[in-house]
């Protein structure tokens, strides 16, 4: 398995992943990353956050752009050199969210590809947007 080399992709070339954000999805990030914070893991608490009630990590749905670059676009052998993001709208439990990357720049001369991320809700607000710095496979 290859995924696309620079030479393959194209300015506006995108690709996307769609997921429904479970209980489950939540429980195991929390538990793979550490983080427990109470605003995923306790109602009581979230309700008397800004977001009155519990929300997905940011993260967990921002990792659907890494799975994006990595099966897709470029896909197999893309090595992830940085990613921007700034989170706009809180994820509940449950919302389907779709992951767009689209490619913006290429860099032949680096071997370098930058792509921007964005991530919506079923309702079709934007909830993660930022840029994605890759290697493509050679």
């Amino acid at each position: 398995m290859k995924g696309k080399t620079i030479h393959d992709m194209r300015i506006g070339d995108q690709e996307s992943y769609e997921r429904t954000v479970t209980e489950t999805d939540v429980v195991l990030f929390g538990g793979i990353s550490g983080d427990l914070n109470p605003a995923h893991f306790n109602e009581s608490y979230a309700k008397e956050t800004m977001f009155k009630g519990r929300i997905v990590h940011g993260m967990l749905t921002a990792s659907y752009f890494s799975t994006v670059l990595g099966t897709l676009l470029p896909g197999p052998g893309t090595i992830y050199l940085g990613q921007d993001l700034k989170f706009t709208k809180p994820v509940r439990f449950q919302d389907t969210i779709k992951a767009v990357v689209t490619v913006s720049e290429i860099l032949e001369e680096k071997n370098i590809v930058k792509l921007d991320t964005i991530a919506y809700n079923q309702h079709g607000d934007v909830v993660v947007k930022g840029t994605a710095t890759v290697m493509p496979p050679k």
